[in-house]
């Protein structure tokens, strides 16, 4: 499992409506809170977010969703366009063709 925990404001509303529609995400309501808890992977793609809110293109970036989260279990990935989260540390590092193998 990985996820993460949204501020229960305007814009984690909808980062967690978008990311309801996701076959693999769960999300769980609270009240200060909003959780979002995924198998495997989730990406949160940012221009789905922007459609959503109605706004343009880039409005909704790294910066934006690190603002809305206030934290996340899993490894997490940032780029241009999404951020990817990974239960399993293995898959996020052969994502990123990082050698888990120690050296001497």
């Amino acid at each position: 499992m990985c996820g993460f925990t949204l501020m229960n404001n305007q814009v984690g509303a909808i980062v967690a409506e978008v990311m309801r529609h996701k076959d693999n995400v769960t999300i769980t309501p609270l009240p200060s809170m909003i959780r979002v808890d995924a198998t495997g992977r989730m990406d949160v793609v940012y221009a789905e977010i922007d459609e959503a809110a109605g706004e343009e293109e880039g409005w909704f970036n790294a910066a934006e969703f690190e603002e809305s989260m206030s934290t996340h279990y899993g490894r997490m990935i940032h780029e241009d366009d999404r951020t990817i989260m990974f239960a399993n540390p293995e898959d996020a590092a052969e994502y990123l063709d990082f050698d888990l193998v120690a050296r001497n």
